[in-house]
């Protein structure tokens, strides 16, 4: 009777682990599988998606301006 009582905790336990994992790492996995699942799509086209590119080509900077990189910089005096 030990055993089986040893293998219910377990599983319990194993049980309990995965949906905390789930419940805690919900957006990133939620992503994963969306990316699989575009990815093992026969009829997914990666030049049809519009979103992406147009995050890949953003400035990573978007307040950055070429007045601001243009300024003379203030030189500071170091104690």
């Amino acid at each position: 009777m030990g055993a089986v009582t040893t293998a219910l905790i377990a599983i319990a336990a194993v049980a309990l682990g995965w949906c905390t994992i789930e419940i805690a790492c919900k957006p990133c996995l939620e992503k994963g599988r969306e990316a699989i699942d575009r990815n093992l799509n026969p009829n997914y086209d990666p030049d049809d998606d519009i979103d992406t590119a147009a995050t890949v080509r953003a400035p990573l900077n978007p307040d950055y301006s070429e007045a601001a990189a243009a300024a003379p910089s203030t030189v500071v005096k170091a104690v």
